[in-house]
């Protein structure tokens, strides 16, 4: 199977999510975060440093649980900036938004 390329969207959204999972993870330990969602403190930090950019679903959604966030929160905090940098009237359905 080939990978294609990250797009800078895609890296951008990958900061992105890493800020918002560290900020939600405040002042709770990176390992234990880490160990209770049943992912390597490595997978947490690179996920919250950005270098991975497009984690798997199944870890977003294991560390969101521990920390106590809904999917749709985390979705729509990723995904805000790009919201709010979209010209009024481009009439992009979420659908079109999460294919991008």
């Amino acid at each position: 199977m080939v990978r294609l390329p990250l797009t800078p969207e895609d890296v951008e959204r990958g900061r992105r999510l890493g800020a918002v999972l560290r900020h939600a993870r405040a002042d709770r330990s990176m390992l234990q975060t880490a160990l209770d969602a049943g992912v390597s403190p490595e997978t947490l930090r690179k996920i919250e440093t950005g270098r991975v950019a497009t984690p798997a679903f199944s870890t977003i959604a294991a560390i969101a649980d521990v920390l106590g966030l809904s999917l749709d929160e985390v979705w729509a905090e990723v995904t805000r900036a790009e919201r709010d940098a979209e010209p009024a009237g481009t009439g992009r359905s979420a659908r079109e938004r999460l294919a991008s």
